[in-house]
């Protein structure tokens, strides 16, 4: 703790809380992020030796918890699979993931139907995150946000984020709870404008 606002926020913003500082019990004033949010990078610095220390037993653990997360992305993309205007991500044969959070596209959204849309799932209890919001929002930061960095013009990269959206999944979702949250996303698809 400490009573420089400016200080908080740094710490805050590179502990890797992305944008969700408002939830930090300890934030200073959210006036304080205004020009921070913008020019401090998250390098997710928040290891510590206590954490450490509790996290070495559970390495031991964590195949289990990929395959676990694994089986809940699978389950996701079994469900959303040829839902009209949602495209998932086409994952190669080779290649090993750990399914900790989902994505999909809305290619053919508007990105102005987008916000409402996530908002409908929000108010069933579904959160998505989406990068094509004209303001880092949550963990959505982009290139563009990115005033620590120079410019870069990445027009297709653009086109994705766009209609990227992604959902986090935590071990206490069951496969029924992935059916449950992909209906509900599909429904809601089914009422956005295209």
């Amino acid at each position: 703790m400490s009573d420089d606002a400016a200080l908080m926020a740094r710490m805050i913003l590179q502990s890797g809380s992305y944008m969700l500082y408002p939830r930090h019990r300890a934030a200073p004033p959210p006036e304080a992020f205004e020009t921070l949010k913008w020019t401090v990078p998250n390098i997710s610095g928040r290891m510590d030796n206590l954490r450490a220390a509790i996290l070495r037993p559970q390495l031991a653990d964590l195949p289990r918890r990929i395959e676990r997360w694994n089986t809940l992305y699978r389950s996701f993309e079994a469900a959303l699979a040829g839902a009209p205007g949602l495209r998932l991500v086409t994952r190669p044969q080779a290649e090993a993931y750990v399914g900790s959070s989902f994505q999909f596209r809305l290619p053919d959204t508007p990105a102005a139907a987008i916000p409402d849309f996530v908002a409908r799932c929000a108010a069933r209890g579904v959160e998505l995150k989406w990068f094509g919001a004209p303001e880092p929002q949550a963990f959505t930061s982009r290139h563009d946000s990115w005033r620590y960095a120079p410019p870069q013009s990445l027009p297709q990269t653009d086109r994705v984020l766009a209609g990227l959206l992604d959902m986090r999944l935590p071990l206490t979702f069951s496969t029924e709870d992935c059916a449950l949250i992909a209906r509900i996303i599909g429904e809601e698809l089914s009422r956005t404008a295209r």
